[in-house]
């Protein structure tokens, strides 16, 4: 049975949307480019004035804030972002989301330059573990992604090292912009719907 008609099978009110930001926990990857998923969800609930709360059951950080009338849950898994698919299964299941559409993910992009925000829905993971992952354990990869883009590195052979490293000053300011427009991203999709938000949000910087 799949992930999401065990979710739809769940008893009580279900939750209308998942909101998960990507990042690999502890210390020594606070303010990497592999953890923009995370600062991009708590800079959301810090707007909603919410904290995240450990759940050991989900193996996440997560919150429940209301937007535009809808219930949703906000979560960064405290997994490695290799295994954010057994968290992200874990929440669905557990939160009643029953449809992909209803899964926002937020993620670190090399393929987009440093500060550059994309949404898109569906596609492939472009060699990104955390979405690797995920693809793996729902069996599905139609979910949203707001793509939050950290550039690609002088060689392009050392990607892995590149995003978990934290960027220069210059880079980071354009990061810490392009996290604030990724909260206004998740905003437009939850208020709005996805097709709105591509077009206002890929349209900002095209």
């Amino acid at each position: 049975m799949s992930v999401f008609r065990r979710a739809a099978q769940r008893r009580g009110t279900p939750a209308d949307y998942l909101v998960v930001g990507l990042g690999n926990p502890g210390d020594k990857f606070l303010g990497t480019r592999h953890n923009l998923g995370y600062e991009v969800i708590d800079k959301l609930a810090a707007r909603e004035s919410v904290s995240l709360e450990i759940s050991k059951t989900d193996r996440a950080r997560k919150a429940f804030i209301q937007v535009a009338g809808k219930r949703v849950v906000l979560a960064c898994p405290t997994t490695f972002m290799n295994l954010s698919g057994e968290s992200v299964a874990s929440l669905i299941r557990r939160n009643g989301v029953d449809d992909v559409a209803r899964l926002i993910v937020v993620h670190d992009e090399l393929d987009l330059e440093p500060g550059r925000v994309k949404v898109k829905r569906g596609g492939s993971a472009a060699g990104h573990n955390g979405l690797k992952s995920i693809r793996q354990h729902l069996g599905n990869d139609g979910f949203v992604r707001i793509r939050i883009g950290v550039g690609k590195p002088p060689d392009p052979r050392n990607g892995r090292n590149w995003v978990l490293k934290k960027p220069a000053t210059e880079d980071r300011v354009r990061l810490d912009l392009a996290a604030n427009v990724g909260v206004d991203a998740i905003e437009m999709v939850l208020a709005d719907g996805v097709e709105q938000a591509m077009n206002k949000i890929n349209g900002l910087q095209s």
